[in-house]
Formats: C-alpha cells, structure tokens, sequence
C-alpha cells in the first residue's frame, strides 16, 4: 500500500495517493489525493474530512489549524484531476457523472475511520458542496444509512445548489447543456473568461498554486456542466441525506467584469438566493447561517466576516456535540426537513 508521504504545505502535512484505476472518461490512469494535518500534541478527539470545489484544490492551512484547535483530526481530498491529483493529459475537473466521485470519497472516508477510529464530519466548498449531498443521498440509501456509515454531520459552504443567471439559462440553456453535453463532453463553454474573484482572493493575501487554481478559473465543459445540472435535478427533486447539516453563506452576491474591492464583501460567484431556496432539500436537520461581508469561499474572508464564519461554525459544531433529535426548536418544517435560518450573531 502506497504510504504518507510529506505534503507540499509544509510541517505537519503529508499526503497519501489513492490510486482509482482506469478513469471512466477515458483519460488514462487516475488518482485522488488524501491531505492530513498532524500537528504535534494532544490526540484529538474527532475527525473532520474537507472537500473543494471546482477550479480549486486543498490549500487553507488556517482551515485545518482552526478544526485542529477544536479537537480534530484534519484530512482533506483532492478529487481525481484537481489539484494535487492531476496528470498530464488529464482535463481539469472533468467527470461526466458526479457518482464518479464516489470511488475516492469512499475510500478517504474508510481511511480516515481507520486511523482515527472516529465518527467523521464532512466538510465541503461550492461544487463540492453538491457532490457530497448527492453521494452522502446514496449512502444513506444503504443498510445503516450514512450515520451507520460514521457519518455524524456535514457543513457546506457556499454550496452550489443551481446555475446562476437568469431563468431561461437554466430552462432553455440546461437542455442545450445536456445535448452538447452527450455528444461533445470535451467542448468548452463559451464563457468570458474573469478573474475578479480570483483577484478578490490573491488582494486579501491568500496564497496558492495557480496552476491548480488559476484567476480565471479552469474553463467548463459541456460535458462536466451536463453532470452538475443532472446533480443539481436530483437536489431539487429532494434528498436525504441522513445528518444534520450547516450552510454558511455570504449576504449578498455580485457580478463584475473586472475587480474592485467591493467585491471582497459579496459571493462574486454564485447567487446566494439560490442558496436558501434549496438549502430545504438536503433533509434531515439543516441550519443556515448568512455571513455579512463574506467571500463565496466564507473561510477565504477577510478578517471580520472569517471570525464570523468560525464563531458559527464553532456554535454549530458545540450543538452537534450536544443535541438529540427532539432538542430543536424555532424550526421552521418543509417538505424536505427541518430548517432552521438565522442571521450571524443571533442567539442560538
């Protein structure tokens, strides 16, 4: 078996290769990667899996370090062609069917049960924010469901939940994704190329590789955008995905052809409305928390609105630790579970 080996963050990083055999889309040999903070110290007591979003991979040290300080053991993944895990010849990002992330989101979960023999929270950013309900849906179809699985709850950040723009894009436009989408997966969207939120990042000082992770973003294919818009139908239909969960998003979003600073205040990526619309449809016990003044990645903030997010998402976690299923009130019911929404700062 392949071992940790020291991971480009630095001390207390190493990472483990998890090879996934031949891909599906048929690019060739393909991995994912398993990142783990150890910090010298006491032995944590939990066990918190992250996982990022699209033109992205795992670099937020402050992310792994806070989770640390709280009690927990911090891994991260980088998804078969992002980040770490890509290799010439592949395609940035590109998968035709999100189940595809199956194979190494199950395997970093019994790796992490394994060494820490903990129950796990999952932690996930933007598009990763829709791959995990939809797997974490799956699983809790099986004997024992996800809780059964070690599974014990999952926060989403700025998770992306439809496809930003105006309604005839996503009616009119999801059918002409899906057609070019089977026929011609490898064709690049023809969208503008912006780097504002790229540079919203990179002019608050947060530090990364853009190779994997350029201003610009990668481009779409019609054939990943097929597989998102099939992800998000399947959302919108209702899942259960059989844990508590946390939404953490920003206020207010905004679009900009170039940047500004105002931009470091909003979501410059997707539509937070969105957002709450379908925060409803994870089921079980869901809470959603608006940052004032966060980024579309809350924990890439800047300073006021990033202690906000870890104030909530510490609030959140002490809860989890504490709560039974009959310990919630101020809940409003929907169809598709308990949802509770409350502005930062609120009492809890």
């Amino acid at each position: 078996m392949t071992t940790w080996q020291p991971d480009i963050l630095g001390d207390g990083y190493q990472q483990l290769v998890l090879p996934l055999g031949t891909d599906p889309d048929g690019e060739g040999e393909i991995s994912a990667t398993l990142v783990r903070y150890q910090p010298v110290g006491d032995a944590p007591h939990r066990a918190v899996l992250y996982v990022h979003g699209f033109t992205d991979y795992f670099f937020q040290q402050h992310l792994a370090e806070h989770f640390a300080a709280q009690g927990y053991r911090f891994f991260a993944l980088d998804l078969r062609k992002c980040g770490r895990s890509r290799a010439p010849g592949h395609t940035p990002h590109f998968v035709t069917d999100l189940s595809y992330y199956d194979a190494e989101l199950e395997e970093a979960l019994r790796i992490v049960r394994a060494e820490t023999g903990e129950e796990v929270l999952l932690v996930a950013h933007s598009t990763g924010g829709l791959v995990l309900p939809l797997w974490l849906d799956r699983l809790n179809k099986r004997p024992g469901g996800t809780a059964g699985a070690g599974i014990r709850g999952v926060v989403l950040n700025s998770p992306w939940f439809d496809l930003q723009g105006p309604s005839y894009l996503r009616n009119v436009g999801t059918l002409a994704i899906d057609l070019l989408g089977r026929i011609r997966p490898k064709d690049v969207v023809p969208l503008k190329k912006l780097d504002t939120y790229g540079m919203s990042l990179r002019s608050g000082g947060w530090n990364y590789n853009l190779d994997w992770k350029p201003l610009t973003g990668f481009p779409l294919t019609f054939g990943w955008l097929r597989a998102v818009r099939r992800g998000h139908a399947q959302l919108h239909r209702g899942l259960d995905i059989g844990v508590p969960s946390l939404i953490l998003r920003s206020t207010a979003s905004r679009s900009a052809p170039k940047y500004d600073p105002a931009i470091d205040t909003v979501d410059a990526v997707l539509d937070v409305r969105q957002i709450a619309r379908w925060a409803g449809c994870l089921g079980d016990r869901t809470t959603i928390v608006p940052i004032e003044g966060a980024r579309h990645d809350v924990f890439l903030s800047t300073p006021g609105p990033l202690a906000a997010s870890f104030r909530e998402l510490d609030r959140w976690l002490e809860g989890l630790d504490n709560h039974d299923s009959n310990d919630h009130t101020a809940d409003i019911r929907t169809a598709a579970g308990n949802v509770q929404t409350r502005t930062a700062g609120d009492p809890a």
